[in-house]
């Protein structure tokens, strides 16, 4: 007799965010999400990725959009995740020039509900802002990143933070220079796809 083999169910993964969930400036157009969910696959993860990142959407745009996105593509009986990362575009000035587009606790508050609700739906995680290279916004962007793991930590949401990895690379700022001012191309992404692809969450839900 021949044993059966249980293989894995498949998995949906939605990543919901700004342009750095989107890739923007990658000339590959995979961005970090794409070679880390490609890696994934690599490794037998039968996965379906969603990339959900919109440009310059701020922790407003996600709040407002992500549930009824995910529930569109995330039906009932499917193993479907989630993941967010935004905040950079939330430190931006405002359109009109005086102050930001979403005042810090705003930021914070606008994330705890986005959290709160996807946690207690389907398994989630959280990836912090990224820099964009702009020092007087790359300021705000690390004072959120660190204030969004202390609510992931409190919320218990595994939490990873790609801006030191980001802001001290190289080739990250080499990058930006060379394309718009604010995203990198294939070598910065690549970089933080490597190191998401290790980290020990993203490995628990796509090790085979």
């Amino acid at each position: 007799m021949v044993a059966m083999t249980t293989l894995p169910a498949p998995l949906r993964i939605c990543f919901f965010g700004d342009s750095m969930v989107n890739g923007t400036g990658d000339d590959a157009c995979l961005g970090w999400v794409g070679r880390a969910a490609a890696a994934a696959r690599r490794g037998g993860c039968d996965l379906t990725l969603y990339n959900l990142g919109v440009r310059r959407d701020t922790s407003v745009d996600v709040r407002a959009r992500w549930r009824a996105e995910a529930e569109a593509r995330l039906p009932p009986g499917h193993d479907g995740r989630l993941v967010f990362s935004f905040g950079a575009n939330d430190g931006c000035a405002a359109d009109d020039g005086v102050g930001v587009r979403v005042p810090p606790a705003r930021s914070l508050a606008n994330a705890e509900a986005i959290l709160t609700a996807a946690s207690a739906w389907r398994p989630t995680l959280v990836v912090g802002p990224f820099p964009i290279c702009d020092p007087t916004v790359d300021r705000r962007t690390a004072a959120l990143s660190a204030a969004f793991g202390d609510l992931c930590a409190r919320l218990g949401v595994p939490y990873f933070a790609p801006f030191p990895l980001a802001a001290g690379s190289d080739i990250w700022a080499r990058e930006v220079a060379a394309g718009d001012g604010a995203h990198p191309n294939a070598g910065g992404y690549a970089l933080v796809a490597e190191a998401f692809a290790a980290w020990p969450a993203w490995r628990a839900w796509v090790s085979a």
